[in-house]
């Protein structure tokens, strides 16, 4: 067994095929789903993968630990099911496994098996309201997805969880598409729920919020989005981003300091 990968779902029947259709290259599919009650479970097994099921939901970080500790792979991918790995990038991902199996340097931007890396950045293209966006704050993203299963475990973060390697990393060519916010709704409903988790998280690492903060965060963030990342390039939807991701930010703070008001 070379390369398992792993996802969390819920309610994900819209994305799972293709998701998991993009990944068809693996060896092993393990998918931790959150109580779904549509369809995800059902497809997900037609696939071949292995669904496991659980009742709580301690937050993303734990969650995609789980999935971490039912892989058996050597190497382990983590995706989400809104996501899909491109041809290029499934290409390098296989270099780094062939390479570690063979003991052979692969083909790839990666300095694999025979320089040490056991963990490997990814580029992501997200799309917002139907548009690829390739500016701002939301490109380059580079995510680390990618790891030696043996290198590799998940921060306990409600949200925006990081995959924390013990060992050199390197970064892979291609692209991993994020369909992320087809319409303002789901962004706008993401927005609520993450700002949320995030506000949490930065209450128990120390950071403090409130009201100044947040207006000062949220406008560098509108910013720095738009002037310094050059949002504008991405047309009105730079426009529309940008605003998005200083909002974001602005409840964020906000949030934080309400949480530390009302004792946590």
């Amino acid at each position: 067994m070379q390369l398992s990968v792993i996802l969390i779902t819920r309610n994900e029947e819209r994305n799972i095929a293709g998701c998991l259709e993009s990944v068809a290259f693996a060896d092993e599919w393990i998918v931790v789903d959150s109580g779904s009650t549509d369809r995800t479970r059902d497809i997900a097994e037609q696939f071949g993968a292995k669904v496991v099921v659980t009742t709580d939901w301690p937050g993303f970080g734990k969650q995609k630990g789980r999935a971490l500790a039912l892989a058996t792979g050597r190497w382990v991918l983590s995706i989400d099911a809104d996501e899909r790995v491109s041809e290029e990038l499934a290409r390098s991902i296989r270099a780094v496994v062939d390479g570690d199996t063979s003991g052979h340097e692969p083909h790839a931007s990666s300095q694999v098996a025979g320089g040490g890396t056991v963990g490997f950045e990814l580029s992501r293209l997200s799309s917002f309201c139907g548009q690829w966006m390739r500016h701002g704050d939301w490109y380059p993203d580079r995510v680390l997805r990618l790891v030696r299963r043996d290198r590799g475990r998940f921060s306990d973060d409600l949200v925006h969880e990081r995959l924390i390697v013990d060992g050199p990393v390197g970064r892979l060519k291609g692209e991993l598409l994020h369909d992320s916010m087809p319409t303002l709704d789901n962004a706008i409903e993401k927005m609520n729920r993450y700002t949320s988790g995030r506000a949490v998280d930065k209450l128990r690492s120390g950071k403090s919020g409130g009201l100044a903060s947040a207006l000062l965060h949220g406008v560098w963030a509108f910013v720095r989005c738009y002037f310094l990342r050059r949002g504008f390039l991405d047309g009105r939807l730079g426009f529309v981003l940008a605003v998005y991701v200083a909002e974001g930010t602005y409840y964020r703070y906000l949030k934080m300091g309400l949480l530390a008001k009302q004792g946590g």
